[in-house]
């Protein structure tokens, strides 16, 4: 049946090519700051699913025909929209994700700041006219979409992830059926609330969730759809190989950003007060639930001691002691951190900032900590903790800070620390990562740059340009005259 509002008296409603649709089955969104309900939300079926790439599959016959006026300006009616509702969605993201101000309005301006610059580049998709080797003969290349994208986002930065899991491949002529998160289904579902209202054709994007019971049998059956060309995903590095696996079966193209293990390096010419105050805010953004967060703080040996006083500082002004601990969005987070400190700990590693608490404040809360002399053995070394809690290292040169940066099954940011640009970059061009930011904090998202990982961390890139090229395949036309 069909909805009309997302009131809270009723189920949150799917988007099913451009209607709002509820189910018969539903499942409990719960807030992460007091563990009670906010509110239900419809819960898709196998049937759902496959009716949104059946709507997808016959909106993409006139969609990829779209001119770039035509995408241009819903992309930029869509921004307003979201500019205008920006303390709407702030307000659900908050209340769904325990995100606080500074990090949702950030989510909301990097959107906007997204759509506004892919609004112009539809009409910069290009082809090509290469010479051939046969005489009288000649070639054209064809940059044409996929056809129907499976586009599968997480939770903790829903509207930069959720929206460029559509963003780029509609621009690009492409129609999406975006699978959001469980954990924050009416912040997916204003998504496709303001792509209605930019005026967004019937079935080129639908949005939808499900209850966890349900991921294993939607997600399947949504890969395994003929319809279905190519397939996007953002979350952890587990779940990612999981879906590159089933993908591959079926022989789909895939899109990957994953989970990482960030590490930023201080050199000993560093300015150590803003490079504490980067570190600290890499490390505790967001409670440290940032694919980009940083995980490591390499620091030469004849500084740590200073930095290490900085870096408390610091942490002390992105959460206060006497403030709330900050929210992770889900109980399992508190019981990861919880361990990886505890094992750490009783592994010989010592706490530098922060108290060992095993047992959080409240069910989604845990302080920021900041643990000295972590080794291999420990779990903390390896693992990514997606939380507040952060290793710092002495290290004895920038040949063996890069050498413990790469150190990891991941490669997503990196940041380096230094007054001197050159040895920065030198720096910089040995670290194995998909990014690495000079002077600021590993968690960097801006719309003119391409972002995406390497190794587990995944594959391929988005934003700008290289978003949209994601998107896009290749025909090759010959004509012999």
């Amino acid at each position: 049946m069909k909805g009309t509002s997302v009131g809270k008296t009723g189920p949150v409603p799917l988007w099913i090519a451009g209607e709002e649709v509820t189910s018969d089955t539903t499942f409990d969104v719960i807030s992460p700051h007091n563990s009670e309900k906010l509110w239900a939300a419809s819960s898709v079926s196998v049937k759902q699913a496959s009716q949104a790439v059946d709507k997808a599959q016959e909106a993409l016959k006139t969609w990829r025909k779209a001119k770039p006026a035509q995408i241009r300006t819903i992309l930029l009616k869509a921004a307003d929209i979201m500019e205008e509702r920006q303390d709407e969605l702030a307000g659900y993201m908050k209340e769904e994700t325990g995100a606080l101000d500074a990090f949702a309005g950030f989510n909301i301006q990097t959107t906007i700041s997204n759509f506004r610059d892919v609004a112009g580049r539809a009409a910069n998709i290009l082809g090509a006219i290469p010479t051939c080797q046969t005489p009288g003969q000649s070639a054209f290349v064809f940059k044409e979409p996929y056809g129907v994208n499976l586009g599968i986002a997480p939770w903790n930065a829903p509207y930069i992830l959720g929206s460029r899991a559509f963003l780029y491949a509609i621009a690009a002529g492409n129609t999406v059926v975006l699978k959001g998160s469980e954990l924050c289904p009416r912040t997916f579902w204003a998504m496709g609330s303001i792509m209605q209202q930019a005026g967004l054709p019937s079935g080129v994007l639908s949005i939808i969730y499900h209850r966890p019971s349900d991921a294993v049998a939607i997600t399947n059956s949504l890969i395994e759809n003929p319809h279905v060309r190519k397939i996007s995903f953002t979350g952890s590095t587990a779940v990612g190989a999981i879906i590159a696996s089933k993908a591959g079966k079926e022989l789909k193209p895939v899109l990957m950003e994953l989970g990482g293990k960030a590490s930023a390096i201080v050199c000993d010419d560093a300015d150590l007060d803003h490079a504490a105050m980067q570190c600290a805010l890499g490390s505790f953004l967001h409670a440290g639930q940032i694919c980009m967060s940083t995980e490591r703080i390499l620091v030469h040996r004849s500084i740590i001691d200073r930095f290490a006083e900085a870096l408390k500082a610091a942490a002390q002004k992105v959460y206060h002691p006497d403030g709330d601990a900050p929210v992770l969005v889900a109980q399992p987070g508190v019981a990861k951190n919880q361990n990886l400190r505890a094992d750490a700990v009783a592994k010989g590693a010592k706490v530098e900032y922060g108290d060992l608490d095993t047992q959080a404040a409240a069910a989604y809360r845990i302080r920021p900590l900041i643990v000295k002399d972590v080794k291999k053995e420990m779990d903390l070394y390896y693992t990514e903790s997606f939380g507040p809690t952060v290793s710092l290292l002495a290290v004895d040169s920038d040949e063996e800070a890069i050498e413990i940066a790469n150190d990891t099954e991941y490669g997503l940011s990196g940041a380096v620390f230094t007054s001197s640009l050159g040895r920065g970059l030198k720096i910089a061009k040995e670290v194995e990562s998909g990014a690495v930011h000079i002077n600021s904090m590993t968690v960097h998202d801006e719309s003119m740059l391409p972002h995406g990982g390497v190794k587990k961390s995944g594959w391929g890139r988005f934003n700008a340009q290289w978003g949209i090229e994601e998107f896009l395949k290749s025909k090759i036309v010959t004509y012999m005259e």
